[in-house]
């Protein structure tokens, strides 16, 4: 198991819980990339059938990235993944029915304890596709608002962790903060950007009203988007963090992506906040959905960039492409027979 030590909820108190649950010698703490990297080859090594995450989505990511790039450079097989919800959004742990840390008790962290035990008794798994950007392999990336936002929250963290709010600092109030003072804000004065979304792989086609199909399919090379966009984002998995569900349509088709591309503004975001929340929202003139599964998006101008919840900077194109699946755990699957 590799807990990113660096995670909201990965305390001295878990590690030593998990420690004591896990055989000796199995429990990794990350707390950068480059070590990752260097405690994938270990597991590669060691031939772990399923390597278990602890942490938030970035953590996931950053693991799966580094064991499935060491697994193929050494025709290694690719093992099985699974995630404890550890870290702040948490967007996969919504999809695999992870606990969470939950509650201390007499035999350490309830909802791990009772994760771990589900997971060594019949724990089922399902086949998991992924987006990969800039070689990283992730749930979802996106362009605009979300990555702006993730920026402002790292900024309001910070502040609230020097602070008598520093245990609260790392989660949703941080998130509400940054984007009623920050980021939602910004967006009445910030320039819109330019976006285009040229198809670079098998055919494309446009999402409409409960995920009927709109128009004929976009060829290799066609244009898929072009126009205003606060923001462009894809995924393979229904939500974001904390339970929002951006990408309603993501598990409609195992063969694609789903592409979502708005330029709601954030008047209209607000007043339709709780249909948006729970992926209801439907308004073909603002926001626009798309099937595909290789893709370039281009930006005007240079416009921040988002992988699995982590801010790469701002980008001005980037290719996003559907990954081969990968083995997962999930909690709501059907047990091992």
């Amino acid at each position: 198991m590799v807990v990113n030590g660096n995670a909201k909820s990965v305390t001295a108190e878990v590690i030593e819980t998990l420690d004591q649950i896990l055989d000796s010698g199995d429990l990794f703490v990350s707390r950068s990339v480059e070590e990752s990297e260097g405690i994938a080859r270990i597991l590669v090594d060691r031939g772990y059938g399923t390597i278990l995450t602890g942490g938030g989505d970035g953590t996931f990511t950053s693991v799966v990235t580094a064991v499935v790039n060491e697994a193929k450079r050494r025709s290694a097989p690719i093992p099985r993944f699974g995630l404890l919800r550890l870290g702040t959004g948490n967007s996969l742990a919504w999809v695999l029915g992870a606990s969470g840390a939950g509650e201390k008790g007499s035999g350490g962290f309830r909802g791990l304890a009772v994760d771990l035990s589900r997971l060594r008794a019949d724990a089922g798994s399902r086949w998991l596709r992924l987006v990969e950007a800039e070689g990283v392999l992730s749930p979802f990336c996106g362009f605009g608002i979300d990555a702006e936002m993730l920026k402002d929250y790292t900024r309001v963290k910070g502040l609230l962790a020097r602070g008598p709010l520093k245990r609260i600092a790392p989660g949703m109030v941080s998130y509400a903060i940054a984007a009623t003072t920050k980021t939602l804000p910004s967006y009445f004065v910030r320039r819109t950007p330019h976006c285009r979304v040229i198809n670079t792989g098998s055919d494309a086609v446009r999402v409409g009203e409960k995920g009927s199909i709109l128009g004929a399919p976009i060829r290799k090379g066609g244009v898929i988007y072009e126009g205003p966009a606060k923001l462009a984002c894809v995924a393979t998995i229904p939500y974001y963090g904390f339970g929002l569900r951006m990408f309603p349509y993501a598990e409609d088709r195992p063969d694609r992506m789903q592409l979502r591309v708005t330029n709601l503004s954030p008047v209209a975001f607000v007043s339709n906040f709780q249909t948006i929340w729970r992926g209801e929202y439907e308004d073909l003139e603002s926001t626009f959905d798309f099937f595909v599964d290789d893709i370039t998006i281009e930006m005007d101008p240079p416009t921040a960039f988002q992988i699995g919840g982590d801010v790469r900077g701002d980008r001005k194109s980037i290719r996003v492409r559907l990954t081969e699946p990968i083995r997962i755990v999930d909690f709501y699957a059907p047990p091992r027979g």
